[in-house]
């Protein structure tokens, strides 16, 4: 088996875009077009600070999601309000990058994505200014490897993604080259 068949689809789909967002962008260099660097997928739990077992599910589902083993999230200070001590565990995170991450992504968007209830796609402004893009899941049951008689409860994740662009106009360009929905405005 040759390195070139590999690759993940949405990597060589990448190879095959990026001389047209180049020059869409308007960037005389090959090395400034944006890429994606990594997606970070977590799952905060509130409730394990009354029950660890919740952790280990969330855990679970996380690992089961992304291929990758989730690593556990601590809490960086204390907050007398929410009963949270520096170091407790409170959430879950997995980085994902290289052939995981095009794997996911490849995954989210297409099938995934569609399986949201009522998804009329995701909001443009969700960009941090410095060409990263986030976005809320409501539910974990939408990704077709979670078992949905498993579940013992619904939860939410975030994912992250993280683009080399300099600007949220080039990374939004990026993301639309690898059919992601955004609403239309």
């Amino acid at each position: 088996m040759s390195e070139k068949s590999k690759r993940p689809r949405l990597y060589e789909h990448y190879l095959g875009v990026r001389a047209d967002l180049q020059k869409e962008l308007g960037m005389t260099n090959p090395m400034e077009v944006p890429r994606l660097t990594k997606i970070v997928v977590n799952m905060g739990v509130g409730e394990a600070l009354q029950n660890q077992k919740v952790l280990e599910s969330a855990q679970k589902d996380l690992t089961t999601i992304t291929g990758q083993k989730a690593v556990i999230t601590r809490a960086k200070k204390s907050i007398a309000q929410f009963k949270l001590r520096k170091g407790l565990s409170i959430g879950c995170c997995v980085t994902l990058r290289k052939n995981m991450m095009y794997e996911f992504l490849d995954r989210f968007v297409n099938v995934s994505v569609p399986r949201i209830r009522d998804f009329r796609g995701f909001s443009p402004k969700s960009f941090d200014g410095r060409g990263g893009y986030s976005v809320g899941v409501k539910e974990q049951i939408i990704f077709p490897e979670i078992d949905y008689d498993k579940v013992d409860k619904v939860r939410s994740l975030g994912v992250t993604f993280v683009t080399s662009a300099k600007t949220d106009m080039a990374a939004k360009a990026l993301l639309e080259k690898f059919d992601f929905p955004f609403r239309k405005a």
